[in-house]
């Protein structure tokens, strides 16, 4: 699975950019439109989705895992990729009123849209009640708005980086963010969600501040940074706002 987002659509957290600036490394990053050419000569059978000239999704059923598929799906604008299972998958169909034909990624897309028009809740809400082993990557060609989330105990390896010409990539595959991004790239932090709106937030423990944690790989070169929560410090602009339901949760999404 391969994700791009130009920096007009997402922008990455500052530390997760490599600090290295070696004429070497920076002639090894490629821009977001080569990550897409390379994903699909070495994954022939993939399915590409280009949505404009900044934003690009691909994705293959070869050897995926039984347990933890992916699966894609597009509706009203919205545009999902998914892998993974959720646990209580019936109970959520049930408390959003969706017949039993609706798998995970057609759930999402229908929670992110009743989170975005209609909700009185914020995501971290939304996410919190999803059980299971997975993760997302979201696509609102509507309102321009990115949405990633990996569940709490990171199951199933998402990773992410900064190309060339500083477009966001995700990806279950490192080894095509580490020869596409140099070194600034790094393992998406489980129990949090990324939107283009918000940033990067903790859904697991949302009053909190999330860090950004040094690597460094095997020749004591900087990584991009991973981020962990920070138990220490509370963030408060993430409580819940008294509005009505009313709102427009695209802005906090």
């Amino acid at each position: 699975m391969l994700a791009i987002f130009g920096s007009t659509v997402a922008n990455a957290p500052q530390e997760l950019s490599s600090p290295c600036s070696s004429k070497t490394l920076r002639e090894s990053r490629k821009s977001g439109n080569e990550i897409l050419q390379i994903f699909m000569k070495e994954m022939p059978d993939a399915v590409q989705i280009t949505l404009s000239d900044v934003t690009g999704l691909a994705y293959t059923h070869d050897k995926q895992s039984l347990p933890a598929p992916r699966s894609f799906a597009m509706t009203d604008g919205v545009f999902c990729l998914f892998q993974g299972a959720l646990e209580n998958l019936t109970a959520l169909r049930q408390e959003y009123g969706l017949p039993k034909n609706v798998n995970e990624v057609m759930f999402l897309i229908q929670a992110y849209k009743t989170l975005r028009d209609r909700g009185p809740f914020p995501a971290d809400r939304v996410l919190a009640a999803l059980s299971g082993r997975f993760f997302f990557v979201l696509f609102d060609t509507i309102n321009l708005t990115v949405f990633v989330a990996q569940d709490c105990e990171g199951s199933i390896p998402l990773y992410w980086g900064t190309t060339e010409d500083s477009s966001l990539a995700f990806s279950d595959k490192p080894a095509i963010l580490k020869a596409s991004c140099g070194k600034s790239f790094a393992p998406f932090p489980p129990g949090c969600f990324f939107s283009s709106n918000m940033g990067l937030r903790s859904y697991e423990h949302p009053l909190q501040m999330l860090k950004p944690v040094p690597r460094v790989d095997s020749h004591g070169e900087a990584l991009g940074a991973a981020f962990k929560v920070d138990m220490a410090h509370r963030s408060h602009d993430m409580a819940m706002p008294r509005v009505g339901s009313e709102a427009n949760w695209a802005q906090c999404i």
